[in-house]
């Protein structure tokens, strides 16, 4: 395993980190990841969608983006969203997991969940969900982090490169 200089990106820092952002998201889909994203894909999509969707939220103080980095290179993000109904103060959402191809299978997928349970903790927050491909690669990853499984539902997305649907696993973990 390695290991990783995992940060969360101050709203003012964002757009430093707008390329290695994008870049990992473009491999990502094209590598077939189902993360909201249908084929083709290309930097430009990548980049609309941290710049028109992602830093506006974090600026806004509703959610909380990590990256992994390695050697000064961003190689993996994820997302904490923070800011959800006021009767639910006490959860975050785990979204965009997401680790450039080339850096896959070492570790850093589980450090970046690691970094933003620790995050979560700090805001107090005591419930984490997620959603996630069924039959996903990530799936046994969230398991083995304590996620339990609150159901699946079918046919929910459609996959990146086909004209299927596909099912979606919600995933749940206590933090008390």
């Amino acid at each position: 395993m390695e290991t990783a200089k995992i940060q969360t990106i101050a709203p003012d820092l964002l757009n430093q980190h707008l390329a290695g952002l994008s870049e990992i998201l473009t491999a990502t889909v094209l590598d077939g990841a189902s993360v909201g994203f249908i084929l083709p894909h290309d930097d430009g999509k990548s980049r609309a969608f941290w710049t028109g969707s992602v830093f506006p939220e974090v600026e806004k103080g509703n959610r909380r983006l990590l990256i992994a980095s390695l050697d000064g290179r961003a190689v993996g993000t994820v997302q904490l969203i923070t800011g959800l109904p006021e009767n639910q103060p006490h959860r975050a959402e785990i979204a965009k997991l997401l680790v450039h191809p080339d850096f896959r299978r070492r570790g850093l997928a589980r450090q970046l969940m690691q970094a933003a349970e620790k995050d979560a903790r700090t805001l107090a927050k005591t419930l984490l969900t997620l959603d996630t491909r069924t039959g996903d690669s990530a799936e046994p990853l969230y398991a083995s982090l304590g996620f339990s499984v609150a159901g699946v539902i079918p046919d929910y997305c459609r996959a990146p490169e086909e004209n299927r649907l596909e099912a979606t696993t919600y995933m749940y973990k206590k933090l008390v």
